[in-house]
């Protein structure tokens, strides 16, 4: 019996005869937009709300909080799903075990991002006072240690796959993309963290742009891999 690749005693295992993995990349390519639409109009219509200089994660908070934390977990369970579908997709050869779990572990990251609400601080929700608290509660502490996970493991990841494109020569202008979107990810995560430190205005702008930009291979990585030839998710010879 003949692979989806045509070689004889396979398994049907190529992107067009496995419809679990072509819906856990669906899913993969849907979950960052959905996630950045649901922020950016939540963050607009919040009153008190500065999407320039308040956190994603403030939008936890409040009367609607509800809404950037049910934001969360399904990106989440999104990005966990992407995760097994990039696994199916990937092996065997490089980063196909690493990446994948680099993005399982940011997927779960993002689930308790949800869970671990952060302190209200800097003015929201309104009537907060200005600045941070005297002190963090356990759960704020949590939330920040699983940000960093969510921060770093995204472009980590998109650098691992940067190296398995890199391994093909068709492919090796998706590696420059991957290269690129690794370490920019990387950069304005960093910057971020200096903005929110010194409490600077466009604190919100940089964690924005560091989303929308350290974020977008997702779909464009998943939506590449859902129109491959199946035979190319096999390592080189």
């Amino acid at each position: 019996m003949a692979d989806a690749t045509g070689r004889p005693g396979g398994h049907a295992t190529g992107m067009g005869t496995d419809r679990l993995t072509r819906l856990l990349l669906i899913g993969g390519a849907a979950g960052v937009p959905l996630f950045v639409v649901v922020f950016l109009v939540d963050g607009a219509t919040r009153p008190g709300y500065d999407p320039a200089y308040h956190p994603v994660s403030a939008l936890s908070l409040g009367d609607r909080g509800w809404v950037q934390v049910t934001n969360f977990v399904v990106a989440g369970l999104l990005a966990v799903g992407f995760a097994v579908g990039l696994r199916r997709a990937l092996r065997p050869g490089p980063a196909s075990w690493w990446a994948p779990i680099l993005v399982g572990a940011y997927g779960v990251a993002l689930v308790l991002s949800g869970v671990f609400v952060m302190d209200p601080m800097r003015g929201y929700p309104p009537g907060t006072p200005p600045g941070d608290p005297a002190a963090l509660s356990w759960h704020h502490q949590l939330h920040d240690a699983v940000g960093v996970v969510v921060f770093a493991a995204a472009p980590l990841a998109c650098l691992g796959l940067a190296r398995r494109f890199a391994a093909r020569p068709p492919r090796r202008g998706w590696a420059g993309y991957c290269l690129a979107t690794g370490v920019a990810g990387l950069v304005l995560f960093c910057w971020f963290g200096a903005a929110w430190e010194a409490d600077q205005d466009i604190g919100g702008l940089v964690q924005r742009l560091t989303i929308v930009i350290g974020w977008s291979w997702f779909p464009a990585v998943a939506l590449r891999l859902l129109v491959e030839s199946p035979g190319v998710h096999h390592a080189p010879h």
